[in-house]
């Protein structure tokens, strides 16, 4: 840590940049709205709760009956979370009658969902 910290800081005293052109960067930046809405995007994946509803809706559309047998949860706490998921546009609802089935928003849920559980799982 105390090397780390040391070229850091000699880096900070004796770096003359590099010859890329940060202003053609900076321009391209991801702009202050659209990093908080990301950052906010994924912060619903930061809650292992929401990570198994996904987990489970990527298998199949599900009432929320079937979400609290397979999480071993409360209704209300699984509605909760779901809830959140919906506002985020993780996840979205289809009523019939009284019962709500809840599915995956669109296709790039599943693949952003996947692509990070591969990178969790890869050695």
């Amino acid at each position: 840590m105390t090397q780390s910290l040391n070229s850091a800081e000699e880096c900070d005293t004796t770096c003359l940049g590099s010859d890329t052109d940060l202003n053609t960067i900076k321009a391209e930046l991801i702009d202050d709205q659209a990093a908080v809405q990301f950052a906010d995007w994924f912060k619903a994946f930061s809650d292992p709760t929401r990570v198994k509803l996904i987990s489970a809706l990527l298998k199949r559309e599900l009432c929320v009956h079937d979400l609290t047998v397979l999480l071993g949860m409360g209704q209300s706490a699984v509605s909760h979370q779901l809830r959140y998921l919906r506002n985020m546009r993780i996840v979205k609802r289809r009523k019939v009658g009284k019962i709500v089935y809840y599915s995956l928003d669109d296709n790039h849920i599943e693949q952003i969902f996947i692509q990070t559980l591969q990178h969790t799982n890869h050695s």
